[in-house]
């Protein structure tokens, strides 16, 4: 199951590089705000991806909230995101940590850094500091289906089979085509009702 999240963390990063070519604002700072009441993008897409039964379409708009997410509003996070980025994919792991030390300390707010971090943590075995920058990606956007799903990965691979199953049953709550949460789901349940005989 390991090489299932892999596969998610690296679709992960490849959404991110494209979202880091898309402009910043006219200022190079934070996004402007919708006004109070107003649906923004992410509200409008989360809407959609609960609302879709097709798998395939469901997927487009995973990317595009992927998308959403990797806009940090700043030129240098969004070049230190893809220089953390490109260490990963080189397996170089101390070294993307350091580089995203500093988003998560230049800019607290930005969900994705501490989800970008928690992955690395995860990849070097740091479960502990994985769930700690989990948790700060889940304050910041609960709704936040990788955080969850790197969640329900650490749940298993340290034997909480229940807090698992929860995790993945949370992400089916916001994303209910991912096929991944939808088989992971599939398989604890059987585990824990073979257990429970």
């Amino acid at each position: 199951m390991r090489n299932l999240f892999l596969l998610c963390v690296i679709a992960a990063l490849a959404a991110g590089s494209s979202a880091a070519a898309e402009p910043q604002t006219a200022s190079g700072s934070e996004p402007a705000l919708a006004a109070p009441g107003a649906a923004t993008p992410l509200d409008t897409l989360f809407a959609e991806l609960k609302r879709e039964r097709n798998p395939q379409a469901a997927d487009r708009i995973a990317r595009r909230i992927w998308n959403e997410w990797y806009k940090s509003g700043s030129a240098s996070i969004d070049l230190m995101m893809k220089w953390s980025n490109d260490a990963v994919q080189a397996q170089k792991y101390d070294v993307a940590l350091d580089f995203l030390d500093q988003v998560v300390t230049l800019q607290p707010g930005f969900a994705e850094g501490w989800n970008r971090r928690a992955t690395v943590h995860f990849l070097m075995r740091q479960f502990g500091k994985s769930m700690a920058d989990i948790e700060r990606t889940l304050e910041l956007e609960p709704r936040h289906f990788g955080a969850l799903s790197g969640m329900a990965q650490i749940m298993k691979e340290t034997g909480r089979k229940e807090l698992a199953l929860s995790a993945w049953q949370r992400v089916l709550d916001i994303y209910p085509m991912m096929r991944s949460a939808q088989d992971e789901i599939a398989t604890l349940s059987e585990e824990l009702a073979g257990e429970s005989i």
